[in-house]
C-alpha cells in the first residue's frame, strides 16, 4: 500500500471535525488570533533539546509553534511523543515547513502521516530551491496544485512560504505573481513580511490582492540599515496596515513570529523579546 493511501475516510472525517479549515475558524473560536513561533528562530536550542525548547517557548506565552524541515525525519512514534508534549503544554502546531519532497508522490504520504499526528492543517513549501526561469516557477505552481488535491482529500492544504527572491523580477515578472496566479485558490499563501520588505515588496498590497489566502504570516521586520537583524517594531514594516489587511481581507488564522537572530541576544531571549514587541505593535 502506498503511503498516501494509508488514510481512511474515518480518519479524514475525524480530522475535519477536530480541525475546521475555513478561513477565520481559529479567530471565531477565540477573541484573539493565536500567536506562535516559527521554531527556526530557536534552531540551535532545538538541536540540543527539542522537548525542552518547546516547553520554554510555551512558557513564554506562545500559543502555537511551526516545525521546520528536520521534523520530516521523525518516526511516527517521535511525532506522537511531541504531540503529547504539546497537548500537555496546551499549544498547537497548525502548519509545518517542508522541502519539495513533501509535495512529491514519493514523499507526500510521510508528510501527511506526520502532520496528521501533529494535528496540523497546512503543509507549507518553505523553498523550492533555485529556480532560474518563469517556466520553472510554473512547474512549482503545478507541483503545489497536484499535491494540494491529494492533501485536501485527507484534510490538509498545501501552502507556499515566500523567501525574498520571489519578489525580484525575472523575465519581466515577479515569481511571487506566478505562484499566486498559477496555483488554485485553495493553496494557501504564507506571507513572510521581512523577506517581502527585503526585496522591495509591498506586504499590504500582496495581502489585499490575495483575499482569503493569507491564512498565516511570518511576522518579521526589516531595516535598510540592519536588514532582518532587528526586532519587531525596529524596522520599517507598516504593522498597523499589515495587521488590518490580514484581519479584514487576508483570512489570517494565526501569526508566527520568526527572527533570524538579533546579534545582541541569544535565540531564546530574542524569542521572548519578539513576543513582547509583537504584543506592543499589534495592540
Amino acid at each position: 500500500m502506498k503511503n498516501q493511501d494509508r488514510f481512511s475516510r474515518r480518519s479524514f472525517l475525524g480530522l475535519m471535525a477536530a480541525a475546521p479549515l475555513g478561513a477565520g475558524a481559529l479567530a471565531a473560536r477565540s477573541k484573539h488570533i493565536p500567536v506562535g513561533l516559527e521554531l527556526y528562530s530557536v534552531r540551535d536550542d532545538l538541536k540540543k533539546d527539542l522537548p525542552g525548547t518547546v516547553r520554554k517557548v510555551a512558557k513564554m506565552g506562545y500559543q502555537c509553534v511551526e516545525f521546520f524541515s528536520p521534523y520530516y525525519q521523525w518516526t511516527p512514534r517521535e511525532a506522537k511523543q511531541m504531540r503529547r508534549e504539546m497537548d500537555h503544554l496546551g499549544i498547537r502546531c497548525y502548519s509545518t515547513h517542508n522541502e519539495s519532497k513533501s509535495f512529491m508522490p514519493e514523499g507526500i504520504g510521510k508528510a501527511m502521516e506526520l502532520n496528521h499526528i501533529l494535528g496540523t492543517r497546512y503543509i507549507m513549501l518553505a523553498s523550492p530551491g533555485r529556480i532560474s526561469d518563469l517556466d520553472g516557477w510554473k512547474r512549482v505552481a503545478e507541483m503545489l496544485n497536484k499535491a494540494n488535491q491529494t492533501m485536501m482529500a485527507h484534510g490538509f492544504h498545501a501552502g507556499y512560504h515566500n523567501d525574498d527572491h520571489e519578489w525580484q523580477p525575472l523575465e519581466g515578472k515577479k515569481p511571487i505573481e506566478i505562484i499566486a496566479s498559477e496555483t488554485d485558490q485553495s493553496v494557501v499563501l504564507q506571507l513572510d513580511t521581512g523577506n517581502c520588505l527585503n526585496s522591495g515588496g509591498d506586504p499590504v498590497a500582496y495581502i489585499r490582492s490575495n483575499p482569503g489566502r493569507i491564512r498565516s504570516m511570518h511576522v518579521k521586520d526589516w531595516s535598510p540599515q540592519k536588514g532582518l537583524d532587528v526586532l519587531i517594531g525596529q524596522g520599517v514594516a507598516p504593522w498597523k496596515e499589515i495587521f488590518a489587511a490580514a484581519e479584514t481581507v487576508g483570512g489570517i488564522q494565526y501569526y508566527l513570529i520568526e527572527q533570524e537572530g538579533d546579534s545582541q541576544y541569544s535565540e531564546m531571549e530574542t524569542a521572548r523579546l519578539s513576543l513582547r514587541a509583537f504584543r506592543k505593535v499589534h495592540a
